[in-house]
Parts: C-alpha cells; sequence; structure tokens
C-alpha cells in the first residue's frame, strides 16, 4: 500500500483572564437518549427497575468509556450521575438500570450499566454527558443545550429544561418516553421526538437496528442473472471527537484539566499505520500543550505517551510527535485512540487574552 497522509486539524482555545462563552450543543448527536422509564418498581409497573436507553443512530462506534447518564428533577438543578463504559456499535442499544421502588414488575434484560438513581415520574430531566463533571443548569429551558458536553437531553413531563419546544409527554408507572423511529428521529425537539408508550427496553445484545429505509422488494416476475465484481479500494480516513476544543477560563499558574479528544482511524492496510500529532504555536505567547493517551485493540501507544505520560506536542516545523502505531488493519469498523489534550506544566504569566493554537493529527498509512 502506498503510504498516505490524512490530516485532521481543530483548533484549541485557552481563555486567559478573560470570560468565554460555552459553546452551543451540536445538532442531531450520533448516540440518544432512544427510552426512558421511572415507574419501576411502582404499583401496576411492568418492569422492577427505573432505566434509561441508550441508542447509536449513526455509522460508527461511540467509546463511551468516560461518559454519564445524569439526572435532576423537573426544576432542580443539582445531578445525580450513573458512570458509563465500553462503546455502542452503530445500530445497537445500552440500557443502564436504575433504582427500584419494590419487587413489582418483572426483571429488566441484563443491563449495560447500572446506577441508584430514582427518576420521578411527574417529571424530570435525563443528559447524557461526554464526561463525569456534574452539570449545574437546567433551572431554565435551554440552559444544558447550551452546555458542549452534553450529547442529548431530555426534559419529560413538567420539566423546566428541555430539548426544542417542550418537553417529552408525561409518563406514568405503565408507560415510558419513548423516542419515535426506534430511537433513530432526533429534530431536537422532546416534545415531538417523544412520545408516551409501554416501555420495551433493549441492551447491547438486542439485534441491530438501521435508521436506513432498507432496500426496494425484489421485482415479480422473469428473472436474469447477471454477473458482479468490485474492487476493494484502500481505505485511510481519520475523525476527530469535536473541532474545537476550549479550555475555558484560566490563570496564570493554572494546569487546567486534560480534554478528552479521541480520534478514530479507518485502515484496511494490512501493514497497520502510525498516528503523529503537531502543533502550531499559542499566539500571542506560546504555552505548554500537551496529550496523553491510550491505544485501541491491537495499537501500541508512542514511547513519549506510555504509562499514561503526558507528553509535550511539538511545534511546527518540527518533528511530529508519535501517538501510536498498528501493525494490521483497523480492529473491528475502526480503532479509536482515546487521547486527551492537556498542558504539562502551570500556565505562564502571559497578558490577559484568548490564546490559539492549531492542533493537527496525521494518520501514515506504512
Amino acid at each position: 500500500m502506498p503510504r498516505v497522509l490524512v490530516p485532521a486539524l481543530l483548533a484549541v482555545l485557552v481563555a486567559v483572564g478573560l470570560l468565554v462563552a460555552p459553546a452551543a450543543q451540536s445538532a442531531s448527536p450520533d448516540l440518544v437518549v432512544s427510552q426512558l422509564f421511572a415507574g419501576g418498581g411502582n404499583s401496576g409497573a411492568p418492569f422492577t427497575n427505573d432505566f434509561v436507553e441508550l441508542f447509536n443512530r449513526g455509522s460508527t462506534s461511540v467509546d463511551i468509556g468516560s461518559w454519564t447518564i445524569q439526572y435532576a428533577s423537573a426544576g432542580g438543578s443539582t445531578w445525580q450521575s450513573t458512570a458509563l463504559s465500553g462503546s455502542v456499535q452503530p445500530g445497537r442499544y445500552y440500557l443502564v438500570q436504575l433504582a427500584s421502588a419494590a419487587a413489582i414488575g418483572s426483571p429488566l434484560p441484563t443491563p449495560d450499566a447500572t446506577g441508584t438513581t430514582n427518576l420521578a415520574v411527574s417529571g424530570g430531566k435525563v443528559a447524557l454527558v461526554r464526561d463525569s463533571t456534574l452539570l449545574t443548569c437546567g433551572a431554565s429551558a435551554g440552559s444544558c443545550s447550551a452546555n458542549s458536553q452534553v450529547a442529548d437531553l431530555i426534559g419529560y413531563g413538567s420539566a423546566a429544561d428541555y430539548e426544542g419546544g417542550g418537553p417529552a409527554p408525561a409518563i406514568s408507572n405503565t408507560l415510558a418516553a419513548v423516542r419515535a423511529g426506534a430511537g433513530c428521529t432526533d429534530t431536537d425537539d422532546n416534545s415531538s421526538d417523544f412520545s408516551s408508550a409501554s416501555p420495551a427496553p433493549h441492551n447491547s445484545s438486542t439485534p441491530a437496528a438501521s435508521c436506513g429505509s432498507g432496500p426496494p422488494p425484489p421485482p415479480e416476475g422473469v428473472s436474469q442473472s447477471a454477473a458482479v465484481d468490485i474492487d476493494i479500494q484502500p481505505v485511510l480516513s481519520i475523525a476527530l471527537e469535536r473541532s474545537t476544543v476550549s479550555f475555558g477560563n484560566a490563570a496564570a499558574g493554572d494546569t487546567p484539566a486534560s480534554v478528552s479528544e479521541h480520534v478514530t482511524v479507518v485502515s484496511n492496510n494490512e501493514t497497520g499505520y502510525a498516528l503523529t500529532i503537531h502543533r502550531s504555536a499559542f499566539t500571542p505567547a506560546d504555552l505548554p500543550l500537551g496529550i496523553s493517551g491510550t491505544a485501541p485493540s491491537g495499537g501500541q501507544i508512542g514511547p513519549g505517551l506510555a504509562g499514561g505520560a503526558i507528553a509535550p506536542i511539538p511545534v511546527a516545523p518540527a518533528a511530529d510527535l508519535l501517538v501510536g502505531t498498528t501493525a494490521a488493519r483497523s480492529a473491528g469498523a475502526d480503532d479509536v485512540w482515546a487521547t486527551s489534550l492537556g498542558f504539562v506544566s502551570p500556565l505562564p504569566v502571559v497578558p490577559p487574552g484568548r490564546y490559539t493554537s492549531t492542533v493537527t493529527f496525521t494518520v501514515i498509512g506504512r
């Protein structure tokens, strides 16, 4: 396979001593809340436990190893969290089992994650969050959707915050909030995307569901045969978790917390590939940006990142830092490098303002 370079760019922003507004949430994420049930174990309930069901409506797997499901009361801004793990493949569901009021109803299918949060039947808010930081939003409409770490939000019943023009319909001990299209529909409006229906929980063992229209039915009548051939072309692609990484506000001497920036690589090259990184200098003054991470199955992390170390990202035209390598084609559908951007030392004393840099990941066929 010829040597191929595929770069991917992102912007890195740090505001020193200035207020930076949070980025708006992008519409229609791949991973969504597809169903929630709050009557677990209540009188007449069909299931013993509350649950939240997720669905991957996209075409690539989503790594949720650092994600959480969070819940707040209808009008509150104090959140409870349940940790998630693993990945959700395209067309697959993920079941989060929550609290039980009593031993009434049938057990849920084997859950993929468990928590102790008790969802209120009358109304509340459930957020799918890309990290473990507890939210503080939710007292007013639109406040949580403005948080870039909120991948999806459903406000139901009497909830004060929700996506779009209104909350999902009220639910009960026997009714769940169910996303239309078996989880495929997402117009970013809870009031139209969800309806009240009998709960039907799915877990990761449930057969995959497709969000496509499917092939047309075969014609009736006389048939003919045709020879089919195909040339499989080399595949080498790279995608970033986010196009902009913001560290928000910081002061000299601070070491801002690292921000995840997972890198997804797809390659059918039998001899694998190398993933590297470099950056431009921050302007108006440089800052000590670094990277840490772990390799996917079958991958080898670069020596500078071994043992969980955070390594300085070289400034072009210096040679790239090796993030890692593989010696075979992508494992499964793709390889997800669980990388994070952070700072290798406290921020220096610099004038206040917004400091920007461009980070470039490059995947090179071997």
